[in-house]
C-alpha cells in the first residue's frame, strides 16, 4: 500500500499546544451531555452517575491506547493508518470509512441538535431551516486555514468549559447559600425512588445513550498530523480525559439533578413523547425561574453543538485525505486549495451530512434517537478496533524489541475489558427496540466493506498490471 509523499498534497503542522488541548476537552462537551443526558436520564434516574463514570472509565482507556500509538507515529489517519499496519489492510480499510461514517452521523446528530436548541427562542422554526443554516456556516468555517479552525475550536471549548463551570457554581449557590429554591435538595438523588429508581437495569439500558456523550473525544486523535509537538501534546491532552469526565459530566449532572426531582424534569422535558425536545440544563433553569442565565445556558449548548460539528467535519475531511494517502479511496480527495486544507473531501463529507437537512424535514421528531443509536453502533467498531489494533500494535514492538513511550495502563487486561464491554453493549442495544437495528446494520456494513474493499484492491492491482506492462 503507497503512501503520497508530495508536499503539495500533504497537510501543515498549524496547531499549538493551546489548540490540541481544548480541541480535546471540547470534544468531551457536546449534545451527548447538553441534550442527550435527558434519555438517559427517564431510563436510570438519578443513577446517570454511575453510568457516566464506568463508559467514562472505558473512554479513557481506550484513548490512552489510541494515544500510546499516536505518540509512537504522529499521523492524521489515526485508527485506520494504525490498523492497516498491524492488522491488515481489510481492518485498516474498515477502520477509515467506519469513521467516515461515524462522523457523518455524529454531524447529523449535533445539527438536529441545533435546531432543537434554536427552537427554545424561536419554537415555530423548523429543525431543518436551523440545521441547514448552521451547515452553511460551518463549512464554509472549514475552508479556511487550519490555525482558524484551531482558534475557532480554542474559544468554543472555552465558551463550553466556562459555561459548565459557572453551572455547577450557580447550582451549588442555588443549593447551598441564602435562599434555596423549592424542591432542590441533595436528597433528589435518592428520595424519588432511590438512586436507581428503575433498577440496575433502567440504568443498563441507559447505556447506549451514555456511550454517545464520549464519541467526541477521539478528535484529538485526528490533530496529530496536524499538531506542532505532538509527542508531548497528545499525551496531556488524553490524560487530562479523566478529569473532564469526572467534572463535565459526573458534578454537573449531580448537581443539576440535585435541583429538582429526576422524574418532574423529565416529565417537563418530554414533548410529544420525545426526550430530546429541550435541554435539561436550560430547562432546570427556566423551572427555577433563573432566566436570564437559561437563555445564556441555551446560547452556550448552541455553540457547543456547533463546536462539536465543527470538530467532526474537521475529523472527517483529515481521514478521508489519510485514506486517500493509503490507496483506500480516489486521489481526487488529497487536493488542497490556497489554504491548505482539502477540498473534495469537503465537499464529499458535506453532500453526505447535507441528508440531515432533508431528515430533519421528513422527521422532526424521531432524528436525533435514530442518529444517536447508529452513532453508538459505529463507536463501539471504532473501540473495539482500537483495543484490537493496539494488542497487535504492542505485540509487534515487543517482537522488535522496542518500548513505547507513553504506556497505556493494564496493558493486555486493560483492552480485553474494554473488548468485552463493547460485546456486551452491543447486546443491550440489541434488546432496546429503537436500537435494535443499528446492531442489525452492523454485519450488513461489514458485508459491503468487505466487497468493497475487494474491489479497490482488484482495481489497484489491475492498474499496476497494466502500468508496468
Amino acid at each position: 500500500m503507497s503512501r503520497v509523499t508530495d508536499n503539495s498534497l500533504a497537510l501543515q503542522r498549524g496547531l499549538s499546544n493551546r489548540h490540541i488541548q481544548m480541541i480535546g476537552l471540547g470534544g468531551a462537551i457536546g449534545t451527548g451531555l447538553f441534550l442527550g443526558s435527558a434519555g438517559v436520564m427517564k431510563s436510570a434516574g438519578p443513577g446517570l452517575l454511575l453510568g457516566y463514570a464506568i463508559a467514562g472509565l472505558v473512554a479513557f482507556l481506550i484513548m490512552r491506547q489510541l494515544g500510546e500509538m499516536l505518540v509512537d507515529e504522529p499521523v492524521s489517519g489515526s485508527l485506520s493508518h494504525f490498523s492497516g499496519k498491524y492488522c491488515g489492510g481489510f481492518l485498516g480499510y474498515l477502520a477509515g470509512w467506519n469513521y467516515t461514517a461515524n462522523y457523518i452521523l455524529v454531524g447529523m446528530a449535533e445539527l438536529t441538535a441545533v435546531g432543537k436548541y434554536i427552537q427554545f427562542w424561536w419554537p415555530d422554526i423548523p429543525t431543518w431551516a436551523s440545521a441547514a443554516f448552521f451547515f452553511l456556516l460551518v463549512n464554509g468555517l472549514n475552508l479556511l486555514n487550519v490555525r482558524v479552525f484551531g482558534e475557532a475550536e480554542f474559544w468554543f471549548a472555552t465558551i463550553k468549559v466556562v459555561a459548565v463551570v459557572l453551572m455547577i457554581s450557580l447550582g451549588l449557590w442555588l443549593l447551598f447559600g441564602p435562599s434555596t429554591p423549592s424542591g432542590a435538595s441533595v436528597s433528589n438523588l435518592w428520595s424519588h425512588g432511590g438512586f436507581m429508581p428503575h433498577g440496575l437495569m433502567g440504568l443498563v439500558m441507559a447505556l447506549p445513550l451514555i456511550m454517545f456523550a464520549f464519541g467526541g473525544l477521539e478528535m484529538i486523535g485526528f490533530t496529530a498530523g496536524e499538531a506542532k509537538s505532538p509527542k508531548t501534546t497528545i499525551p496531556r491532552a488524553i490524560n487530562n480525559v479523566l478529569y473532564r469526565i469526572g467534572i463535565f459530566y459526573v458534578a454537573a449532572l449531580a448537581v443539576l439533578l440535585a435541583l429538582s426531582p429526576w422524574d418532574e424534569l423529565v416529565a417537563s422535558l418530554t414533548t410529544a413523547g420525545d426526550p430530546y425536545s429541550a435541554s435539561p440544563f436550560v430547562k432546570i433553569l427556566s423551572l427555577l425561574g433563573v432566566d436570564t442565565a437559561a437563555h445564556l445556558l441555551n446560547l452556550v449548548v448552541l455553540t457547543a453543538a456547533l463546536s462539536v460539528y465543527n470538530g467532526v467535519v474537521y475529523c472527517n475531511v483529515r481521514q478521508l485525505h489519510a485514506m486517500a494517502e493509503q490507496g483506500n479511496t480516489s486521489k481526487k480527495l488529497l487536493k488542497l486549495n490556497r489554504n491548505h486544507v482539502p477540498i473534495n473531501a469537503l465537499l464529499l463529507t458535506a453532500l453526505i451530512t447535507g441528508v440531515a437537512v432533508a431528515l430533519n424535514y421528513f422527521f422532526p421528531n424521531g432524528t436525533l434517537e435514530l442518529l444517536m443509536s447508529l452513532v453508538v453502533a459505529a463507536t463501539t467498531m471504532n473501540w473495539m478496533l482500537t483495543s484490537y489494533t493496539h494488542l497487535k500494535f504492542k505485540r509487534a514492538k515487543e517482537q522488535a524489541g522496542e518500548q513505547a513511550v507513553y504506556n497505556s495502563p493494564l496493558h493486555p487486561l486493560s483492552n480485553y475489558f474494554c473488548m468485552a464491554f463493547i460485546v456486551f453493549l452491543l447486546t443491550i442495544m440489541a434488546l432496546i427496540p429503537s436500537m435494535r437495528l443499528s446492531v442489525w446494520l452492523i454485519p450488513l456494513w461489514l458485508t459491503i466493506m468487505y466487497a468493497s474493499y475487494r474491489k479497490v484492491r482488484t482495481t489497484s492491482a489491475s492498474l499496476r498490471v497494466t502500468s508496468n506492462g
